[in-house]
């Protein structure tokens, strides 16, 4: 099949977003794996005085981990689908949370955003751009020296299990019941994107070819060992964004 690129998969999005809190809540682990990746960005004093991007923050769900883990952070949330927003945007939140309606590959356009963030958290958002790598120069770019970035992805493993997995999963539970909600063509690109993307070795190749170091991979448990991982790093003093768009 062909993935979902920009304006139809935002528009997918949009039309998906009245159930999307619901399909999300029954996967197991699912808000407590985001906690725990924003807990691995390692920031002291729950964010108290630093900035966070929480990129491609959907209805709200890693906005909602960030809020728990840095309760004094100033949280800018930004996400391409204006149905999805409109969901987030109609939770209460605490004053330090922002929310910005931007697609990712043009974030740095984007009003509202500005420079000089302490850490960037991305969840589910990679395998959806058309151009990874200029996102991730962007990203790059937003952060201020030493600045920590967060990527909490569906990067397999490699090896076929856990690929038999997640596809057991989709075609068994999440796409029977998204083809249901009328939803059927957005959950089967999510699928395909997570088989088509960088494995979470390859993802993190990707982190340190736009200039991060410290890179690391991290599992997390439950049935998504194998096949979701934060994937960590941090923007290097004095380096030099690179597009390294292929």
């Amino acid at each position: 099949m062909t993935l979902l690129r920009d304006a139809d998969l935002a528009a997918a999005f949009d039309h998906a977003a009245r159930s999307y809190d619901t399909l999300v809540a029954a996967n197991p682990g699912y808000h407590a794996h985001l906690r725990r990746s924003a807990r691995r960005l390692g920031l002291a004093d729950g964010g108290r005085g630093l900035r966070v991007l929480d990129l491609g923050c959907g209805t709200g769900a890693s906005t909602a981990a960030l809020t728990a883990v840095l309760p004094h952070a100033r949280i800018t949330a930004v996400d391409a689908s204006a149905g999805m927003l409109q969901r987030a945007t109609a939770k209460p939140w605490p004053d330090n949370v922002t929310f910005v309606h931007s697609p990712a590959e043009h974030l740095t356009q984007a009003a509202g955003i500005g420079e000089a963030y302490d850490a960037v958290f991305a969840a589910y958002l990679f395998r959806n751009v058309a151009e990874p790598d200029s996102v991730l120069t962007a990203v790059h770019n937003l952060l201020a020296p030493h600045g920590r970035l967060a990527v909490h992805e569906y990067t397999l493993s490699g090896r076929a299990f856990d690929q038999a997995v997640w596809t057991a999963v989709c075609r068994g539970l999440v796409l029977p019941i998204a083809t249901a909600l009328g939803d059927g063509r957005l959950y089967r690109h999510l699928w395909r994107s997570v088989v088509d993307f960088d494995t979470a070795d390859a993802f993190a190749d990707r982190v340190r070819a736009a200039a991060f170091d410290h890179v690391r991979i991290l599992p997390l448990p439950g049935w998504q060992t194998g096949i979701t991982h934060t994937v960590i790093g941090r923007r290097a003093a004095g380096s030099e964004a690179r597009d390294v768009s292929r």
